[in-house]
């Protein structure tokens, strides 16, 4: 019996701390965005406008969804740099169904099942081959992007049926479709994470690995399941984007995996594992999402914003690092 308690011991601790940390993570990261948002308002009336909110919003929700996934990734220890790719084919995969005239259900539920075999064999590379996930999904990267073009040609498919694109171009209430649909798989991650073993296996892994593992936490199975969860999310991101476009380009999601890692850091996920918040990926989201409107809105070149984008990151990693022995 004590055996047992001292096994799990290291699980239960980053449990109990971590909750804490992360909320004022997250109450850092929402003043930041707040800072952010006062700032432009303040230099372009048009910023804080509610269309202009709304279509932010609606630009985050591609990289929101990537992010999340993500952060489960980081959460755990690893990384998933083929998110990009793993999003082009199954844009392809779901565009070519789709123009087929297969029913659009089964042509949505065939892109997920491609972005979820892809992160499945990620996955599997990594828990029972002992390779490294930057190594792994660095491959990924190249080879889903190849099958993509392969598959295509080269070429964007076309042909998406008028009632998918009415969908994913829909509004709930006034609020854009596909900010509903993160906003309801943020909710039941936040519940995985926060209130579920599996979120407690997550974090234990990404902690300490051994420690996890002499506790009995399933290592493996948990490392597979994250990664799959990102290629289903890289996936939902894909086809929010072929709805909005009405047509699914192999070279589809070009730096996706960066933006995403960008997020996540930003909202406070350690990348040494065992800490990320889906609160904070979200702000994270929303706070390049609003840097980008704003400097776009005061004719910013592009180079200009990549340059403001690394700079926040960076400070991003500073700040995680002054604080990441403060609980």
């Amino acid at each position: 019996m004590t055996d047992t308690t001292d096994a799990t011991t290291p699980a239960r601790g980053l449990r109990s701390v971590l909750p804490a940390s992360l909320s004022l993570r997250d109450a850092g990261t929402l003043l930041g965005l707040i800072l952010i948002l006062i700032v432009f308002a303040s230099l372009n009336p048009v910023f804080l406008t509610a269309p202009n909110l709304l279509n932010i919003l609606q630009q985050s929700s591609i990289n929101a969804c990537i992010a999340l996934g993500m952060t489960f990734v980081i959460i755990s220890g690893g990384i998933d740099l083929s998110v990009g790719p793993t999003a082009a084919l199954s844009a392809v995969a779901g565009a070519a169904l789709m123009a087929a005239g297969v029913p659009v259900p089964l042509a949505i539920l065939a892109a997920l099942a491609t972005g979820m075999t892809c992160g499945l064999f990620n996955g599997t590379l990594i828990a029972f081959a002992g390779l490294q996930p930057f190594i792994v999904t660095l491959g990924g990267l190249s080879l889903y992007r190849a099958l993509a073009l392969i598959f295509t040609g080269g070429n964007p498919i076309f042909g998406i049926p008028q009632e998918f694109r009415a969908v994913i171009n829909g509004d709930v209430l006034g609020v854009p479709v596909p900010v509903v649909i993160i906003g309801v798989i943020a909710a039941l991650l936040w519940v995985v994470l926060n209130r579920s073993p599996f979120g407690e296996y997550i974090l234990a892994v990404g902690g300490n690995q051994e420690a996890a593992r002499i506790a009995g936490v399933p290592v493996a199975r948990t490392k597979i399941t994250v990664y799959v969860l990102s290629g289903g999310l890289a996936s939902v991101a894909a086809l929010i984007l072929t709805g909005r476009l009405g047509a699914a380009d192999p070279t589809m999601g070009n730096l996706w995996e960066l933006d995403a890692i960008a997020a996540a850091a930003i909202g406070g996920a350690s990348l040494m594992g065992g800490k990320g918040s889906v609160v904070g990926t979200l702000l994270g989201a929303v706070i390049l999402g609003s840097l980008r409107n704003g400097l776009t809105l005061m004719n910013v070149q592009a180079f200009y914003q990549l340059l403001a984008t690394g700079i926040i990151i960076i400070l991003a990693m500073l700040i995680d690092r002054a604080t990441r022995g403060r609980g």
